[in-house]
């Protein structure tokens, strides 16, 4: 595989990564209809993770993989760094889809 192909395949894994990925996300788990999270466990605390049936969950099952499928040192720092705000993000939400005040 060249260098070239290597780059665009990270560039593409990093959109996904990033804010406009995540919109992505919500639009096509939407248009699938699969709801945006679980009632009560939107963090599957408790439960077995399931993207076919909740959006948010789709962070943790496919995207936290995408770092590691990096082909070069670059793609996988800054895949890390938007994993990393992918990952406040899913907390932060799932506060505000249970009511809590703790995030």
């Amino acid at each position: 595989t060249t260098i070239e192909a290597r780059i665009v395949q990270d560039a593409d894994r990093l959109d996904a990564l990033g804010a406009v990925g995540l919109a992505r996300m919500f639009y096509v788990s939407g248009r699938l209809g699969r709801a945006l999270a679980h009632p009560s466990d939107p963090l599957a605390l408790e439960r077995a993770l399931d993207d076919g049936a909740y959006s948010l969950d789709h962070i943790v099952v496919k995207l936290a993989k995408l770092p590691e499928m990096m082909q070069t040192e670059a793609g996988r720092a800054m895949a890390n760094a938007r994993l990393g705000r992918l990952l406040v993000f899913r907390k932060e939400f799932a506060a505000d889809w249970t009511g809590s005040t703790s995030s």
